[in-house]
């Protein structure tokens, strides 16, 4: 069993939100890093502790920009989970708010991955850069049309009207990814906001209606086939 002052206790600690426990366990620098790299702010800011996470910026001056070995921060924790609080915090004490991961993740693009306006908003005002692109060449609207909330989309093409004019490496469009993954509400923003070519086709040759149909999604299939039809 873990003893007092241990990485994984202290870990345990801080997922519990246990702060007082904490205080009276942590000797120097404010705890070890874990197994994978993180430090106590990673552990902090991915289960949305704000007081603990505050306690070891303030208390201990751990650094918000301490990398893990997949190279996230703090941030990137903070965004992929959906806790606002903890990301305006770590802004506010001057995170980097288009840091990398490995594979070239941004915070905005870890938060276009879950389904939180507010976090994303949070980002995009302090500066995230929704055109920035990953290593496979996504950027964050491509991201977001995978998880298809029609209100992100909106809000994305309304600070950046030119989000949607991207491809990945393999040229394959945001349209593409949203009716492969039956996301038929952010299909019908995508044709209703954007200007995508009646049959835009990746390297392999596959149009979006082919991917919606090849993956089942008759609903998406039949909106891009009336879409074609009206044109």
């Amino acid at each position: 069993m873990a003893g007092p002052g241990d990485p994984r206790r202290l870990c345990r600690l801080v997922q519990e939100g246990r702060l007082r426990a904490l205080q009276g366990e942590l000797r120097t620098d404010g705890g070890c890093p874990g197994p994978a790299g993180d430090t106590l702010l990673h552990c902090a800011a991915r289960h949305g502790r704000l007081d603990v996470l505050a306690y070891l910026v303030e208390a201990w001056g751990l650094d918000i920009e301490a990398a893990n070995r997949d190279y996230k921060r703090p941030l990137h924790e903070a965004a992929s989970m959906g806790h606002g609080d903890c990301v305006r915090y770590l802004l506010g004490r001057g995170a980097a708010v288009d840091c990398l991961k490995k594979a070239d993740w941004t915070p905005l693009m870890m938060a276009c991955t879950r389904k939180n306006l507010e976090v994303i908003q949070d980002l995009v005002e302090r500066g995230a850069n929704p055109l920035l692109k990953n290593k496979d060449g996504w950027n964050s609207f491509h991201i977001a049309s995978r998880e298809g909330d029609p209100l992100i989309l909106q809000y994305l093409l309304t600070v950046c009207p030119d989000a949607w004019k991207t491809e990945s490496k393999i040229r394959r469009t945001p349209l593409h990814t949203a009716a492969m993954h039956g996301c038929l509400e952010a299909v019908k923003v995508l044709l209703e906001r954007c200007h995508y070519e009646r049959d835009c086709r990746d390297n392999c040759g596959v149009t979006p209606f082919m991917d919606a149909i090849q993956c089942g999604h008759v609903h998406v299939a039949r909106l891009l086939l009336e879409k074609h039809e009206i044109e």
